[in-house]
């Protein structure tokens, strides 16, 4: 049987390339290519990456958690500037908002993390998170002194939950407690202050009324003869010096008739605490006696001295 003969392939004229238009076309996108930053290149990168992790969990919280700081941190969230919003309606202006916005989560959710995972560090967070530790209960734990926060990081580490639940709620407790303790010393100081308060507030009110005492005897005092002024003045110190002498002999003694009383009870000695006592007002005494060059003896030495001067 003879064999059929084979038609050549007809042939194909191919258009000719356009050299200056493919330059073109390749130094555009060179162009464009150039025209993005390494930091655009980054957050781009960080953001597919975070993007990733929410949708399918590649990444754990912390890691995800880790990256976001980063960004936050270095600002690279404004790189995003100029790019539409998933829906297309609006131009993003490169902001912290918009940026968690893309991840579908709130700023406070990603800085609560952040904080989180500044506090306790990648190790622990990764560890309380796998223990269901929630968000409530971490910031109790941030709130806690630095040397409490650290030996509940250190247990968290070692991923043993019975051991750091123990440890969390022996800490808080005692947490709470020099709480309560220091609020109560608070109300304590403040009610001491009131008081305080009320005294000084007294004092002023009677120091008031003393120095317009004192302006009014100023006043009578300069209208009176020089005669009457003395002898009113010595009429006031009079009364002074008899009060200090009743004090003596009315509640000095009879303090020490009360700790003569003890003294015959239980048998201690007061003699020598008396004895200072009297020791320290014959001392003021005689401090004032020198201050103002008074003589040691007067004529009638059976009478007191404010009562001769109140005679005088």
């Amino acid at each position: 049987m003879a064999r059929a003969k084979i038609q050549p392939a007809e042939t194909v004229d191919l258009p000719a390339l356009n050299g200056e238009m493919l330059t073109a076309n390749q130094n555009a996108m060179a162009t464009m290519q150039a025209s993005h930053s390494e930091e655009r290149d980054m957050v781009n990168q960080l953001l597919g990456q975070a993007q990733m992790a929410g949708a399918f969990e590649e990444f754990s919280r912390t890691v995800r958690t880790s990256k976001l700081a980063f960004v936050k941190e270095n600002k690279l969230y404004r790189a995003i500037a100029g790019r539409k919003s998933p829906h297309g309606a609006e131009i993003i202006t490169g902001s912290w908002e918009e940026f968690c916005a893309l991840l579908g989560r709130s700023v406070d959710q990603v800085d609560r993390d952040i904080a989180n995972l500044r506090a306790f560090g990648e190790e622990a967070l990764d560890s309380m998170s796998r223990m269901g530790i929630g968000y409530r209960e971490m910031r109790q734990y941030r709130r806690l002194p630095e040397d409490q926060k650290t030996a509940l990081i250190e247990v968290a580490k070692t991923g043993d939950k019975d051991a750091f639940v123990d440890l969390a709620e022996e800490i808080i407790a005692k947490h709470a407690k020099e709480k309560e303790e220091l609020i109560q010393r608070l109300d304590e100081t403040n009610a001491d202050y009131e008081a305080q308060a009320e005294v000084m507030a007294k004092k002023t009110t009677e120091l008031d009324k003393t120095k317009q005492e004192l302006e009014k005897t100023r006043k009578r005092l300069q209208s009176m003869p020089a005669n009457e002024v003395a002898k009113e003045l010595r009429q006031e110190v009079a009364a002074v010096a008899y009060e200090a002498e009743a004090n003596i002999l009315g509640s000095l003694r009879e303090g020490f008739t009360k700790l003569e009383e003890h003294a015959a009870e239980s048998g201690e000695d007061h003699r020598t605490f008396k004895a200072g006592l009297i020791r320290q007002l014959e001392i003021t005494l005689a401090t004032v006696r020198s201050e103002f060059h008074l003589p040691e003896h007067v004529d009638d030495a059976s009478a007191p001295s404010w009562l001769k001067a109140a005679e005088a």
